[in-house]
């Protein structure tokens, strides 16, 4: 037995639900931060505010994916009951957001968004492994990544569109112009309708069909199941040993951090080296008293098995997604201090600035979407690593490009150093997940999938404690170099990215 070839419209249907997912997560990556400094905070506090972000990720999509894998409805299937659940709960914060009266609100908020765009999003990447045999499966990324682009274009210029129907886009001190508050209204709306149009639209295989699958793929896919009591004592004993390390680590870090007065956000990374180092002591002590049955311990060990191709990419996305952190939290002030010389958010000239962050946003997505099906035919005729790595130094050098900036016009801000951005945009929504997803058991694609999303979230979490500090304390504060460090840290995932072994992947989806 063997997955059906799906035709165009049917790919198109299982993936528009992306369109609205993105619209919500375009909403949040192109106003938040001027929401924060609209509320108040200043310019070396935003990264530590978006932590929120990536902690509900780290959290959020393993978990969504583990239990994912094990549900089904008779009538939602498997991963689509994930989906409308995550779009109601983030069309109702996509709502409230805008509306917040005060900072500590907003980042609330934000909290709670991320963690509902990520309930919907997480099962969508395991729906294409769910639902397409590999020779299909880059289309299928490649169509997501089509809608991501289209909802992000529409999403980041929905403030300044309203704007030319007379919506206001600049209010009183303190409070979020109207111009951002309806365009979250209408990103809501939107995001609830495209994920229903998924669910609606899509089916899923059985759990009987997959167990078949399952089965079919044992012969060339290493499956980890049965360990013996002795392997789990002996695995015990090594998290025990490695758990000990990383939390004496954190401890004495954020020891360091008060008593030489560091900057807060430093935080971050010692309490989660010590959260890392404290789950896998209680690992440690499951596996050495025979509790090996609990979810938490299984989730610990597919972790640890994951496939080798994983483990190569992850490096490859850290620092992609490191500079795209960077990106996302820091041109809104690059624009407006390194370009228009202006830190008051209630002037003409700042607003203006902000506006364009908006234009700069659409248009990467936009540019990501006309060359999503583009990047296939150049991975068919060279291979995906190169194509990668093609990808990311143009959205280096895209990045580092705004710092050489002096003259500001539409093409010189919005177009051109998006361009190189839009390219690797497009590559890193689907070349890593069309490498990886050959290698991932059927059993376990939602867990894996969400698993990917650690070496997503990780480097933001990086991003977040540790550019504000880089920037107060070595570049005065100037924003613009957290974008140089960015475009620097992209180009070398795209070197990393030639370093992986993609090859019996592309035996088997190309």
């Amino acid at each position: 037995m063997k997955k059906r070839t799906l035709g165009f419209w049917e790919i198109w249907n299982m993936s528009f639900g992306f369109l609205g997912i993105q619209m919500g997560f375009a909403l949040q990556n192109a106003n938040v931060s001027r929401i924060f400094q609209t509320l108040g905070a200043e310019i070396d506090d935003i990264p530590i505010l978006w932590v929120a972000a990536p902690i509900t990720g780290l959290v959020v999509q393993p978990i969504i994916g583990y239990f994912s894998d094990k549900t089904w409805h008779s009538r939602l299937g498997r991963r689509r009951p994930y989906f409308l659940i995550g779009a109601i709960l983030a069309s109702l914060a996509l709502f409230v957001m805008p509306n917040s009266p005060v900072l500590w609100m907003a980042a609330g908020m934000l909290w709670i968004l991320d963690a509902s765009i990520n309930v919907s999003m997480e099962p969508f990447r395991a729906f294409v492994g769910d639902n397409l045999p590999d020779e299909q499966r880059t289309k299928g990324f490649a169509m997501q990544s089509f809608f991501i682009g289209i909802g992000a274009y529409v999403a980041s210029k929905l403030p300044l569109m309203l704007t030319y129907f007379g919506v206001a886009n600049i209010a009183a001190e303190g409070v979020i112009p109207d111009s951002v508050k309806y365009s979250f209204y209408i990103g809501g709306v939107a995001f609830f309708l495209a994920v229903l149009w998924t669910v609606i639209k899509s089916k899923e295989y059985t759990p009987e069909q997959m167990k078949i699958f399952e089965e079919q793929e044992k012969e060339t896919k290493p499956v980890y199941d049965d360990f013996s009591e002795a392997w789990y004592v002996k695995n015990g004993k090594s998290h025990l040993i490695n758990g000990l390390i990383v939390l004496l680590v954190g401890l004495i870090a954020t020891y360091a951090i008060y008593h030489y007065d560091l900057k807060k956000d430093l935080y971050v990374l010692t309490l989660g080296l010590i959260s890392f180092g404290g789950i896998a002591l209680i690992v440690s002590g499951l596996m050495q008293t025979n509790k090996t049955k609990s979810s938490f311990v299984n989730i610990v060990i597919d972790f640890q098995m994951m496939p080798k191709v994983m483990k190569q990419l992850a490096w490859v996305q850290f620092f992609s997604w490191f500079a795209l952190f960077s990106m996302w939290i820091y041109s809104t002030g690059a624009v407006t201090e390194h370009i228009y010389k202006t830190t008051d958010t209630t002037s003409v000239a700042y607003n203006v600035g902000a506006n364009q962050v908006g234009e700069m946003f659409a248009n990467y997505n936009i540019i990501a979407a006309a060359v999503a099906f583009l990047l296939p035919l150049l991975a068919k005729r060279t291979s995906r690593k190169f194509t990668h790595f093609v990808a990311l130094l143009a959205g280096g050098l895209g990045l580092m490009s705004l710092y050489f900036i002096t003259n500001p016009t539409t093409f010189t801000i919005e177009w051109l150093p998006m361009i190189g951005v839009g390219i690797a945009w497009a590559s890193i929504l689907s070349v890593p997940y069309a490498m990886l997803s050959g290698a991932l058991p059927a059993s376990k694609m939602g867990y894996y999938m969400g698993v990917f999303n650690f070496f997503i979230v990780i480097p933001q979490l990086v991003a977040a404690s540790i550019l504000g500090f880089l920037v107060s304390s070595f570049f005065d504060n100037q924003p613009i170099y957290a974008l140089l460090i960015g475009g620097c840290s992209m180009i070398l995932a795209g070197i990393l990215s030639l370093m992986v072994n993609d090859k019996e992947i592309i035996t088997t989806n190309e």
